[in-house]
């Protein structure tokens, strides 16, 4: 197959075919995992092969990379060890102290470690970057060099305008990161929308199946930070590992079904619980009284994504007993696997929690979206 008729491939294709990758020697269809440390010189003391050390030069996290980088539309892809280990790269890649704007809600664990970015000479100021005027009052003339955005927003899944961010990003001379983990590349392309780079907790959709902790950033050719954020990888030796590797690229082979199930499935429960006598407010940014639904609608294509959230009436002691009370849904961290998953964030975040206490965050999976709503109603009942 050529590459032009690799270009004109749908995603669904795309990913389920790995890019038509299979392995040269046996021609399996599943390529080996490479787990070699270290590889042969050749007699003249060169690396003909492009590989040196495990460290930085494995086929198995390259395969990955290559198709996460196709998926977003960029040119090249590093994996890290996590998700957090894939985004505070970027802030530590960055070579002069640096003011960056960042949106207020995000997910609680990289929020945390930015309020504490000062150590390393930043400094950081966080706004509602769904509002436009709130960014641009952000800037600080010749010191804001980063901006950083989370869109969906965890858990309240605000929606931020990521062409909108990128111009005045652009504008202050300063790079745009992404956050774009809820969406995932099937229904939003940041890059396209004039991103310097994206970054995924890969832990979540891209795998999508809970058994590998992963993260990833995506670059257009000619980003200034790129260089330094791969250099560093290297040097702090924060690679993902073949065999995680291997197990994320089995899970992306059936990233766009999955996305596009669970996102169907978000929108029923949403729009069923809406007016639910026991449901205060329903947080999903395909329903149209959502605020961010018409930039949503722009920048989103396909679908919005399969997280939704729920504020009960009666407050955060009945959100609790709610989340008790499920049976189908599973009481776990984190979201975007093939099971649905209930969580009461403002008791997993602690204090400092910008997170309302009476919200339950629900990642929803590949049950029968009937059974997973008749679980959830049963429970509900006890906040009634």
């Amino acid at each position: 197959m050529d590459d032009q008729t690799k270009i004109r491939l749908s995603t669904r294709t795309l990913v389920a075919q790995a890019l038509g990758s299979h392995d040269p020697v046996t021609k399996a269809i599943v390529q080996p995992i490479h787990m070699s440390a270290t590889f042969i010189r050749d007699a003249d003391n060169g690396y003909r092969a492009g590989y040196v050390y495990g460290r930085t030069d494995n086929v198995s996290v390259q395969q990955a990379e290559t198709l996460i980088a196709a998926l977003e539309g960029g040119d090249e892809a590093l994996l890290f060890g996590s998700g957090m280990a894939a985004a505070t790269s970027v802030l530590m890649a960055l070579d002069r102290p640096t003011h960056i704007v960042a949106s207020q809600v995000m997910y609680y664990g990289f929020r945390a470690w930015l309020k504490d970015i000062g150590r390393y000479g930043h400094n950081v100021t966080f706004v509602d970057t769904s509002d436009l005027d709130a960014v641009r009052a952000a800037v600080q003339p010749g010191k804001t060099g980063l901006f950083w955005i989370e869109t969906p927003s965890n858990p309240t899944w605000s929606i931020t305008d990521i062409a909108a961010v990128a111009d005045i990003a652009h504008a202050a001379n300063a790079i745009l990161c992404v956050d774009s983990t809820v969406a995932t590349p099937i229904f939003t392309k940041p890059l396209a929308l004039g991103a310097d780079i994206v970054m995924h907790s890969a832990t979540k959709y891209l795998n999508g199946h809970s058994d590998v902790v992963a993260g990833v950033l995506v670059a257009l050719n000619g980003n200034p930070l790129w260089e330094r954020i791969a250099r560093m990888r290297g040097q702090f030796g924060s690679a993902l590992s073949p065999f995680d590797s291997f197990l994320l690229m089995r899970g992306l082979r059936t990233l766009d079904v999955r996305v596009r199930a669970q996102a169907k499935t978000a929108a029923q429960l949403a729009a069923q619980l809406v007016g639910h006598p026991a449901v205060a407010q329903v947080l999903y940014p395909g329903l149209v009284s959502h605020v961010g639904h018409g930039v949503a609608k722009r920048q989103m294509i396909g679908g919005f994504g399969g997280m939704f959230s729920v504020r009960i009436k009666k407050g955060a002691k009945a959100a609790v007993a709610v989340a008790a009370c499920v049976d189908l849904w599973k009481r776990a961290t984190s979201l975007g696997g093939i099971e649905s998953l209930i969580e009461h964030r403002a008791s997993i975040e602690g204090e400092g929690s910008l997170c309302p206490g009476d919200l339950l965050r629900l990642s929803a999976g590949l049950e029968d979206p009937d059974e997973l709503y008749y679980d959830l109603t049963r429970a509900l009942s006890v906040a009634t």
